[in-house]
């Protein structure tokens, strides 16, 4: 593809190249809003986003409230992963729903919510996690997804529809098909994602080129591999970079098996070692605040 349009509405040139530092799961548990808490008062990060089902919610907003100017968005969540610590639809208990498992919380994959889910249903819970957010005082600025459960032909358009309706920066990629369909879509939700990105991008939307992220299974050397994922970062292209950070507590151990790269996560944007070396790349760094921005003015 061409450079990224949206570079330009930000004030960059076609040949800039532009990140986001993202932390994902902010309020999923007490670790990770400590967490977001040190690294956004350091400059460490450039945003996060918060989980409304979770049980640190309350907390996370509590936290929002204040700290106002903090970048902060709605990580839409609709799978409930851990064996031991769960949660569930905030607009729903009817099982025709499609959004619970036999526990009454969210699917553990999101295979299985794709599967489930009723479009109409997965579109109501979006909406009322949108909304719970900003009634707790959370002035969003984005909309992400939580395991990738939205990027399905049957959510993909509702997760779209949602943020738009409340203003906010949903998460898009600018990928063919062909793309989608090597990362293991279906050929069906691969033209979805493609057209609806394409839509939204003409009617002004910045979209994002890629996702950068390392696999919280890999505990070998993250900073290193984190740099080297950085660098990848192409001219003319705006970068997700998306991190899991929390602090070693007894709670993140007990929850995650995958905690030692939560915490590494943590220690690495702690030190200050990843915006120094984005930095020293010449890439450019970015909240999604600036999306939000860009977005209003189209």
């Amino acid at each position: 593809m061409t450079h990224n349009p949206a570079l330009e509405k930000l004030g960059f040139k076609p040949e800039d190249r532009v990140a986001i530092l993202h932390v994902d799961d902010v309020g999923m548990c007490g670790a990770s809003l400590a967490a977001f808490d040190e690294l956004w008062t350091k400059n460490a990060v450039t945003c996060g986003s918060v989980m409304v089902p979770c049980p640190w919610f309350r907390a996370t907003a509590e936290w929002a409230r204040a700290h106002p100017d903090a970048d902060l968005g709605v990580h839409a969540t609709l799978t409930s992963e851990w064996p031991g610590y769960r949660w569930g639809p905030v607009s729903t208990r009817e099982a025709s729903s499609g959004l619970m498992d036999d526990e009454g919380a969210f699917p553990r994959t999101s295979p299985e919510i794709m599967q489930s889910a009723d479009p109409e249903a997965a579109k109501a819970e979006l909406a009322r996690q949108v909304e719970l957010a900003l009634d707790a005082g959370i002035k969003a600025t984005h909309f992400d997804t939580h395991m990738g459960s939205v990027m399905d032909r049957k959510l993909y358009p509702a997760f779209t529809e949602v943020a738009h309706r409340f203003g906010l920066a949903p998460f898009a990629l600018r990928l063919t098909p062909e793309q989608w369909a090597r990362a293991g879509y279906t050929q069906e939700t691969a033209d979805v994602l493609t057209a609806e990105t394409a839509r939204i991008e003409k009617a002004g939307t910045p979209v994002l080129d890629r996702i950068h992220q390392l696999s919280l299974s890999d505990e070998e050397d993250r900073l290193s591999k984190t740099k080297a994922m950085i660098d990848a970062i192409k001219p003319g292209h705006i970068g997700y970079v998306v991190f899991h950070p929390a602090h070693d507590t007894p709670e993140i151990q007990s929850i995650c098996p995958d905690w030692r790269s939560r915490v590494m996560d943590y220690e690495m944007l702690v030190s200050g070692a990843i915006r120094e070396h984005a930095e020293a790349q010449g890439i450019r760094l970015i909240g999604t605040k600036a999306l939000q921005n860009a977005m209003e003015q189209s």
